[in-house]
Formats: structure tokens, sequence, C-alpha cells
């Protein structure tokens, strides 16, 4: 299985990410890639791009570089225990894909109950189109409620390979890739990439998909076709 699509990727415009979009795209390029999605960090976010970085990525940067198509997006915070977003939801509407994640330089771990509330909101938001790195070791929910939940809404699962570094992640999605697989979700499977080389780079995610014998026809960026459906639910001339 080979992924066609980065669908979660940070440029220099997240303070903490070390490479340019030109970087990116040739990086996407070469790992044979259809799709890079720039995902910055949102206003709000200690290392967050200021809000006209998003305005004007439709503006500066094209829709295809080096044979790579480019999707406009963010990574938005979660803000409360209710799912909010940090970003304001016309900003949201006017980018092509939103990755909704915690962070907890935003939002600090609760109880059991709230985290689980927390992402029962995020699932609720049309806006959002992938439930990001939900593997946290620090923000641990009811995996099978929220699930169900991510289920109801169609909302991406995303396995991510940056999260696999982190200490105890893989346990935790050992307990959340079974029950996506139980509920038939759709996953999507990305860097999280904050350097050029990490582009397209998703081994252990794809080794731990195949553990569990993960239905490819569940993993949406193992197609492009699939990507394009989901982008033009949004924007239905993207890419014509």
């Amino acid at each position: 299985m080979k992924i066609i699509a980065d669908m979660h990727t940070h440029t220099v415009a997240s303070t903490h990410a070390y490479s340019t979009i030109k970087e990116m795209a040739e990086a996407a390029r070469d790992a044979g890639l259809e799709y890079l999605a720039i995902t910055d960090h949102t206003p709000a976010s200690t290392d967050g791009p200021h809000v006209w970085h998003f305005h004007n990525l439709h503006k500066a940067v094209p829709r295809e570089l080096f044979g790579v198509r480019i999707v406009y997006g963010a990574e938005s915070s979660v803000s409360d225990y209710e799912g909010h977003l940090d970003f304001p939801d016309k900003e949201c509407a006017a980018l092509d894909w939103i990755i909704g994640s915690v962070h907890l330089d935003i939002l600090q771990s609760g109880t059991l109950v709230q985290n689980t509330e927390t992402y029962l909101g995020l699932a609720e938001n049309p806006l959002v189109d992938v439930i990001g790195h939900c593997a946290a070791t620090k923000f641990v929910f009811d995996y099978e409620t929220g699930i169900k939940a991510f289920k109801e809404h169609d909302k991406l699962v995303e396995i991510n390979e940056s999260t696999l570094l982190w200490k105890n992640a893989e346990g935790n999605y050992r307990k959340i890739i079974p029950l996506c697989k139980k509920y038939g979700v759709n996953v999507i499977v990305n860097t999280d990439a904050h350097f050029y080389a990490s582009v397209g780079q998703v081994s252990q995610s794809m080794k731990l998909l195949e553990e569990y014998d993960y239905p490819e026809e569940l993993i949406v960026n193992l197609n492009g076709e699939r990507i394009l459906e989901r982008l033009r639910r949004k924007n239905k001339e993207i890419f014509r």
C-alpha cells in the first residue's frame, strides 16, 4: 500500500517547521505523490502565522507545483471542551481542507468525560475534514464513543506518522485502529511533516494498518479520486 496524498504538512509559516512550500512540493514529487496539503497552524497557536497567510494562499501559491496538486488548508486547534476550533468558521470555510486537532498549549486535558465531549463536538463541525492525531497520550477520551461519532459524521481519522514518535501513542493507535475497522471508519495516513524529508514517508503507520488488515477501501489517500471527491464537497470546481 502506498499513499498518493500527504494531507497534513507544515512549512516555515509554522515557526517550529523548517521547509518552504517549494521544498515540500519538490519532496512530494520525489515521493510520487499527487496531492500535498499545506496545513500550517492557525493564528491562535503559539507558532501560528498571521491570518493573512491563509488569505493569501490562493493568490500566491499555484494550484500545481512540480506536478503535485497543492491543497490550501490549516490545522486548527480545539479551543474548549465543546469542540470549538480556534479559527473562525468563515476562515475555515475559505480553505480547502481543515484538520481539527487537540494541542495542549491551547486546551489542557480534562476528565475522561470532558475529553470525550470535546471530540464529540469536533465530530459535529461540518467544516472539519480530519480528526488530527487523536492518539495523543495526554488527552485520552472514550475511544469507542468518539469513533462511533466520527463514523456518524463521516470524519476522517488520521493515522499520524509523527505521532508514533510520542511515548505510548502506538498503544493508543492499537486501541483506535481496531475500533475504526469495527465501525467501518475512513482513515487517512499523513506525515504531519515539519521538514521536507518527511513528506510522504509513512512506513510505520502503514505497517500498523497492515498488521490489523485494515481494508484498503477505507484508507482514503491510497486513491486520488477519493481525495478529489472529498475536496469537491467544499469546492466543486477545484482541480478542474
